[in-house]
């Protein structure tokens, strides 16, 4: 692992083989100058009080990795399984479109990191035979709660947003709500299921 100075109030930690373990170890150790740990595809973004820098540098290289198993907290998502882009997958990767749908409900799916857009959550797990590249055009607008697979990743949608990913189908649950006092209902290291609905 790489340890950087990002500017005068954080770290980045690069290279890190399972970001959420490395921040989940590191947040179980409670400093007070550390503000807010943010886990990506490789790397955390440790944010932290000013004046404490030093200190929480020297503290990054004593983390030891905690697993994310017990007490994981489980969503369940009700998907209708009719994306426009569905068909398309199935031709694709050689599949009927029954397996696709028995495919992508078939796994755990755990929230690696969030971005792009308030709410948005990459899922790690997908299925090796769903991984195909995002579409080479994207959409201008994919309605919310569209569920979506790219690459090594599935989605939900928490917003109206532009967005390249293949829609296999689409739920009600709301991912994305500045009212609740968690406004995202996915969250790092959050696992997740989808249940078939309707046709």
């Amino acid at each position: 692992m790489l340890y950087r100075p990002y500017g005068p109030s954080a770290w980045l930690i690069e290279d890190i083989a399972d970001p959420i373990s490395w921040a989940t170890g590191l947040e179980k150790m409670n400093h007070p100058g550390v503000h807010e740990i943010v886990p990506a595809k490789e790397t955390v973004l440790v944010i932290c009080e000013r004046a404490a820098h030093a200190e929480v540098g020297r503290l990054l290289e004593q983390v030891n990795p905690i697993a994310h198993h017990d007490g994981v907290r489980e969503v369940i998502i009700d998907v209708t399984y009719d994306g426009d882009d569905l068909a398309d997958v199935a031709e694709r990767v050689g599949l009927s479109i029954e397996a696709v749908i028995h495919r992508h409900l078939a796994v755990q799916y755990t929230v690696e990191f969030c971005g792009f857009s308030p709410g948005f959550a990459y899922l790690g797990g997908l299925d090796d035979e769903l991984r195909i590249p995002r579409r080479s055009t994207p959409r201008t607008r994919v309605p919310a709660g569209s569920v979506a697979i790219a690459a090594d990743y599935s989605c939900v949608y928490p917003s109206q947003s532009p967005g390249g990913w293949h829609l296999l189908g689409r739920t009600t649950a709301e991912i994305w709500n500045v009212g609740r006092s968690e406004p995202a209902l996915l969250t790092p290291g959050t696992t997740v299921r989808f249940k078939q609905v309707g046709p």
